[in-house]
């Protein structure tokens, strides 16, 4: 596959919308994908999947409000197809590099609901041990390397770790997520040059959610289609509906698999939406509410579930089943986040200085 042309950024849109019989075909493909899931129980796992992250964030937010949780939160909701579907298309052994909004992305790597809300109450059984919060994630046993609260800060994080692989010759790939705001800073190009340049196995992942921070993408873009944009670089760039689950899926699934090829670095335009503010903090003045109720009638999970149903799948007891589930996970998160200990203050320093300077 060869670089994309800028134009080519927009004649190849959104994938075909996939059926049964390309399901299959697709985990047929992926069988070294992190789970090894049956071709007729696909779409019941991706469903599972989204559900596990919304049920998760609207619980940070009952937590949130209660003062249980503190710091900056910002929520994924509305976002879900975006995480679930790109971590289908990567193997254990490839690395992510997410952003501050991340909840999604360290629950659809595999990230346990426990270790993610414990870091929440900044308690020590937390996935970055109760130090980096909402906005610092991070499990290196699934390479998963942040949360990372600059905008675009993950990004050079990517292009060093795909560079060490490439160097050693690893079969791996580096995925990094990051928003439309990113890409007007200087990391973005820097990155997206280097990566072109020296080829790197790198799986750049947009996550255009029309409004950065808070300012609308056509107010600090001239040129707001952010494909075509990346295509500059000489790299391969599509844009996708990143509010179906399996479009974005097969699309990066492609994409991975021509990054891990040897063609060089991929730009993937995943075109969504977050139904919540930025942050917490947020009152979200800058958007007009009868936007957001459009854009929620393209709500990613409904979609699955419409689509389920018009495929004559059982929804019914499916879905109540799933619930059940997440549910039960997201209470139990919360439960073992409440009696975790707290670090001892002696251990103040530690990751801080070099070993022989920590505290005992």
């Amino acid at each position: 596959m060869s670089p994309a042309h800028p134009t080519s950024a927009r004649k190849d849109p959104a994938p075909r919308k996939v059926g049964k019989k390309s399901a299959k075909a697709r985990r047929k493909a992926g069988a070294g994908s992190p789970s090894d899931r049956s071709a007729d129980g696909h779409r019941t796992d991706l469903l599972e999947a989204m559900l596990r992250i919304r049920r998760f964030e609207e619980r940070c937010v009952e937590l949130y409000s209660a003062t249980k949780i503190r710091g900056f939160v910002h929520l994924y909701i509305g976002e879900e197809a975006v995480a679930v579907g790109v971590n289908e298309a990567l193997t254990p052994e490839d690395a992510v590099v997410a952003t501050y909004r991340e909840h999604g992305h360290a629950l659809a790597r595999g990230i346990t609901a426990e270790a993610i809300m414990a870091e929440m109450y900044g308690r020590a059984t937390g996935c970055s041990g109760g130090r980096g919060g909402s906005m610092h994630l991070f499990d290196a046993s699934r390479r998963f390397y942040g949360g990372n609260a600059i905008v675009a800060g993950g990004l050079p994080l990517a292009a060093g770790l795909a560079l060490a692989d490439r160097m050693r010759g690893e079969d791996r790939v580096t995925c990094c997520f990051f928003g439309d705001g990113a890409f007007a800073e200087g990391e973005f190009h820097e990155t997206a040059n280097l990566a072109a340049l020296w080829r790197l196995p790198l799986l750049l992942i947009c996550e255009n959610n029309l409004y950065a921070m808070g300012t609308a993408l056509a107010r600090h873009e001239a040129q707001t289609d952010l494909a075509m944009r990346a295509a500059s670089y000489g790299m391969v760039a599509w844009a996708v509906d990143g509010m179906d689950v399996e479009a974005v899926e097969q699309t990066a699934r492609r994409a991975a698999e021509a990054v891990r090829s040897g063609t060089g670095p991929h730009f993937l335009e995943l075109r969504t939406y977050r139904f919540r503010a930025h942050s917490m903090y947020d009152p979200d003045r800058y958007r007009d509410k009868a936007e957001v109720e459009r854009w929620k009638e393209r709500d990613p999970i409904t979609r699955l579930l419409d689509r389920m149903r018009e495929d004559g799948e059982p929804v019914g007891e499916t879905l109540a089943g799933i619930e059940r589930r997440v549910a039960a996970e997201v209470d139990r998160a919360v439960e073992a986040a409440e009696q975790a200990p707290e670090e001892p203050v002696e251990h103040l320093l530690h990751h801080v200085t070099s070993a022989s300077a920590e505290v005992s």
